[in-house]
């Protein structure tokens, strides 16, 4: 079936999202893991990216586990830091895919607050045809509910979609909804799935 609109995840997409690499760095690697055991950082992220306030949520956090209260206000504090550096290949995708005139959007666990903050960091990622970001739409991937809800706000077949992601268990969600789908192991390998669907030429996708 014809690719009709692609999708992108963002996160390991188009930016890196790396926070046990950016905690190695800021406090060191024993800390980090000894901080990750005891707090559930990644199912605190999830609650932003459902649509809680950024700031409350991690100051909540780290007044529950005050002997890491300084480290986990970095969550807030230097979240652009976690969340860097772009990739440089996905993005020219991305706006390749535009001049071709594919239809283009994201599809994004990402709190209200932290999406607003990329942007100002981030330009390219207002140059979508439509963002559907899970913090605005009050459900997180891999929740069959999201992927319905893209589904209803582009107007777009699920089987002429196709969504890259880093996660299999996204990919795997949007497959059973009857999306084409590409788990994202580099722009490379994607650069040459996007040549595949002829959506793009070889020069175009370089």
């Amino acid at each position: 079936m014809p690719v009709e609109a692609v999708i992108f995840d963002i996160g390991n997409v188009l930016i890196e999202w790396q926070p046990e690499r950016f905690y190695d760095a800021a406090v060191g690697a024993a800390r980090r893991r000894a901080m990750f055991a005891a707090v559930d950082l990644h199912g605190m992220n999830d609650r932003i990216d459902r649509g809680e306030n950024w700031r409350q949520v991690v100051e909540e956090t780290a007044a529950t586990y005050p002997e890491f209260a300084a480290e986990i206000m970095l969550w807030h504090d230097r979240w652009i830091d976690m969340a860097s550096p772009a990739i440089d290949h996905s993005i020219r995708l991305m706006r390749a895919l535009r001049r071709a005139g594919v239809p283009v959007f994201a599809l994004t666990n990402f709190g209200k607050e932290t999406f607003a903050r990329a942007c100002r960091d981030y330009p390219f990622l207002e140059e979508f045809d439509r963002a559907f970001v899970s913090g605005h739409m009050g459900a997180i991937k891999p929740e069959p509910r999201i992927y319905e809800l893209v589904e209803e706000g582009c107007g777009i077949a699920p089987e002429r979609l196709l969504f890259t992601d880093d996660r299999a268990e996204n990919i795997d969600a949007a497959a059973a909804r009857g999306w084409q789908t590409h788990l994202f192991t580099g722009p490379d390998i994607w650069a040459d799935r996007l040549v595949a669907e002829n959506l793009l030429t070889r020069e175009d996708a370089q």
